[in-house]
């Protein structure tokens, strides 16, 4: 492991001699064994260029100078590994939403059962039996650890004056337990509405009947993510909005002027992931046809495809719907209507896919989903904002789920199956939806909104949201290391 204080070294070197680092360079020479302030010393002595920034090039040369300009092109391998279009199979009513809901508690026990505390989780009903038959009063009756764990689906979470009191359901009944240590009360905060969760319960002085000790998530584990074995780019982006007046056409031309250039980065691009709301539609909100230019979903899907077939063939795009585009907006989504589709199907680098979706781009596994639920989960958990939707996709990660609360903006369909739990654990996480550009890592896995090509509407200036449009973000598949790529003047 390099140490802070090589790094530091290193970059003051460079900075005194006149020259920056480009991330992905920072991170392949931090992946070199030896030492790092000789390594940028050498670069710098060898650089023939004129250019002030260390690249990737760079730091290949000093590696293999003369194999590293010869290496031909590896081959770039992409891979659909889900795709919820094919499952959809919407059920009816009550009985619909059961079953919805048992798969969710179902798939996301399986996932719980991998903690070894899980063994102890005891149904719902006993606890309760126990507590009324007056078993549960000393530590004694809670087992070794003193303690007791349930598990099952968060109900309600309600601030009483003694803590917070969350309302759990598993298939033997429903239970109020309250959260009152600091430590629990934050826990208790932070989690989704509707979300699978374990709770270790105790005896707590002065708090009547059982309290909340800990709080477990189903979580992803701390992990170190896939990498490409080859040196390959991919560009994620989301929320075009065709037809919008806001859409921002000249800055997205600008960015598709940029795909077919010779620029380094460029040549490097193998993969474009399209995280929804391609068009801004019709009727998705009141009063939209005053926002738009084309008053046809049909106008602007042609227009989309038009901008979309300019992308190089050699760049391998993947597309999913949002909420404003063609088809049913509950969750999840299939993909967009073949004949409302404006011949997007017809693009032969162009792969349509549901939302959710999850693609493997050399070997690196891509969530992608459009992220209606980010609304949800701002609005039900403190602390969160527009202005930081990775903080919002942390709390999915760590219910393992992609659309929990059920009941609020977010519609869900009732599917025989959950196909928003996590089973999987990404690599990336990639959403759009909240306009708002915003990269971050948890547990291993990289965390991206894309943000969008729609300037601030009226909408987002009522409810105090900024976006950050006409940024693309990307990563670097061997280094897993993203960067900004700004396409406004």
């Amino acid at each position: 492991m390099v140490l802070q204080s090589e790094i530091k070294s290193a970059l003051s070197y460079a900075t005194s001699k006149g020259y920056q680092i480009h991330p992905d360079a920072f991170a392949m020479l931090k992946g070199l064994q030896g030492d790092l302030l000789k390594a940028v010393q050498d670069i710098i002595r060898q650089k023939k260029s004129g250019s002030p920034v260390i690249v990737v090039d760079d730091v290949k040369g000093l590696i293999a100078p003369e194999s590293a300009a010869e290496a031909p092109p590896a081959e770039q391998k992409s891979e659909v590994l889900m795709d919820s279009s094919p499952a959809v199979n919407t059920g009816e009513g009550v009985d619909g939403y059961a079953l919805l809901f048992k798969s969710r508690y179902e798939k996301t026990m399986r996932i719980l059962a991998q903690r070894p505390d899980s063994r102890r989780i005891a149904k719902i009903s006993t606890v309760k039996q126990n507590g009324r038959s007056g078993s549960v009063k000393g530590e004694r009756s809670l087992g070794n650890a003193g303690t007791q764990i349930i598990a099952g689906l968060l109900m309600s979470r309600r601030q009483r004056k003694n803590g917070i009191e969350l309302e759990i359901d598993d298939y033997t009944g429903r239970m109020q337990v309250i959260a009152a240590t600091e430590d629990a009360r934050k826990a208790a905060s932070a989690l989704a509405l509707d979300q699978v969760v374990m709770l270790e319960l105790e005896n707590a002085k002065g708090v009547p009947g059982l309290s909340i000790k800990s709080v477990f998530s189903p979580d992803i584990p701390d992990h170190l993510p896939s990498r490409s074995k080859s040196e390959a780019y991919a560009v994620l982006i989301s929320d075009m909005h065709v037809g919008s007046k806001y859409f921002m056409e000249q800055e997205f031309l600008r960015f598709l002027d940029w795909l077919s250039s010779d620029d380094d980065v460029v040549r490097k691009i193998s993969f474009l992931c399209i995280g929804g709301d391609v068009i801004d539609g019709i009727g998705i909100f009141p009063n939209q046809d005053k926002e738009l230019l084309m008053m046809d979903a049909a106008s602007q899907m042609g227009h989309a495809t038009k901008l979309l077939s300019k992308i190089p063939k050699r760049i391998k795009t993947f597309i999913i719907p949002g909420n404003h585009d063609p088809g049913r907006r509950a969750l999840p989504q299939p993909g967009f209507p073949q004949a409302t589709s404006g011949g997007l199907y017809g693009l032969e680098n162009c792969e349509v896919l549901g939302n959710p979706a999850m693609v493997s781009l050399n070997g690196v596994k891509v969530l992608m989903f459009h992220g209606q639920s980010l609304d949800d989960v701002i609005a039900t958990t403190p602390g969160l904002s527009y202005q930081r939707p990775a903080e919002a996709m942390k709390v999915l990660l760590k219910a393992r789920h992609l659309s929990p609360t059920y009941g609020e903006r977010t519609p869900i369909a009732p599917e025989a199956e959950d196909m928003m739990v996590m089973t999987e654990i990404p690599d990336i996480l990639h959403s759009g939806h909240v306009h708002v550009t915003d990269v971050d890592s948890y547990r291993g896995t990289l965390v991206v909104n894309s943000g969008a090509w729609q300037a601030q509407t009226k909408f987002q200036q009522t409810m105090g949201i900024t976006p950050s449009p006409g940024i693309a973000i990307v990563v670097n598949l061997a280094t897993m290391q993203p960067f900004k790529k700004d396409f406004n003047q």
